[in-house]
């Protein structure tokens, strides 16, 4: 008997664990910490409570709920690829069932938290994000051309704003500018990742950029894009959004963007790939760690660092 109780709460355990990783767990962290100092961008004083605890919440749920119907609709090409084939779906330890009802209370719960708790604008274009990636991204752009993640990445650029929009219930010019920020990194983000990965998306014939353009092309993109990060990541202190603290950090982030991008174009074939990669997750972080630190340094010390 005690054996068959410790088999069953293991059981219980491993499918608990399963039903966390189709979240996506660590793309929703880094959502959220982007909503968050859109939340807290918004504001010159205390952000009040309640919009910032259930909006976060909201954001997140509604998050992992578009990461698990990515799951649900992607799980032939999941079976199919080296670097998805372990996911809970396509593995059998998930049942397209419960993997549903997963989605729909994640996101049932998301929208009753953004329009009762928080605002229903909030909730509104909090849907239209779901729908954007898990959908429209999903289902139509990722299968049928290799702009997917150019226009699929608008719906994935959405948290700041949404964020922004939770505490004030207002879509502002600086609420869009930390939108178009995320949308411009998105592709030199992504792209690295497509082609360490190229073989896998071919052979599930998903028309990513290196598949139907190639490698070399795609190097190229990745540069050009990297330099109109750069110049998008100067809006905020163009508009006196931010200050000089911003604008030093934007300028060596943004540089040191590009000089892996260019090291990745002069690379031999993915050689840097996964380097570029990864420096744009941390890029991103540090961009809005930057914007958060100019925002409450000037706050406490008025006039210092404004352009």
């Amino acid at each position: 008997m005690a054996i068959s109780n410790i088999s069953t709460q293991q059981s219980a355990s491993f499918a608990w664990q399963h039903y966390y990783e189709m979240t996506k767990p660590k793309v929703v962290l880094l959502i959220a910490f982007t909503a968050l100092v859109g939340m807290l961008l918004s504001s010159d004083g205390i952000v009040p409570w309640q919009p910032l605890l259930f909006g976060l919440l909201g954001i997140s749920l509604a998050a992992a709920s578009g990461a698990v119907i990515n799951h649900i609709i992607d799980q032939r090409i999941d079976a199919m690829m080296d670097r998805t084939s372990w996911r809970p779906i396509p593995s059998g330890h998930m049942d397209t069932q419960h993997a549903i009802s997963f989605a729909l209370v994640m996101g049932g719960v998301s929208m009753l938290l953004l329009y009762f708790l928080a605002n229903p604008l909030t909730a509104l274009l909090t849907f239209f994000a779901l729908i954007g990636y898990a959908v429209i991204y999903t289902l139509y752009l990722k299968r049928n051309t290799p702009q997917n993640i150019v226009w699929g990445g608008l719906a994935g650029a959405a948290p700041p704003l949404l964020g922004w929009t939770a505490i004030t219930g207002e879509v502002t010019t600086e609420a869009f500018l930390l939108l178009l920020i995320i949308f411009v990194w998105t592709p030199p983000h992504f792209w690295p990742l497509a082609i360490h990965r190229r073989d896998d998306y071919a052979k599930a014939d998903v028309p990513m950029l290196p598949v139907t353009h190639g490698i070399e092309f795609t190097k190229q993109q990745i540069l050009i894009y990297s330099i109109m990060l750069l110049a998008v990541s100067l809006l905020p202190f163009a508009i006196h959004m931010s200050g000089y603290l911003y604008l030093v950090g934007a300028l060596l982030l943004g540089c040191g963007f590009i000089y892996h991008a260019y090291k990745l174009l002069r690379s031999d074939g993915r050689e840097h790939a996964m380097k570029t990669f990864a420096f744009s997750i941390l890029y991103l972080s540090l961009l809005f760690t930057l914007l958060l630190a100019d925002h409450y340094l000037n706050l406490l010390m008025p006039g210092f660092g404004v352009n």
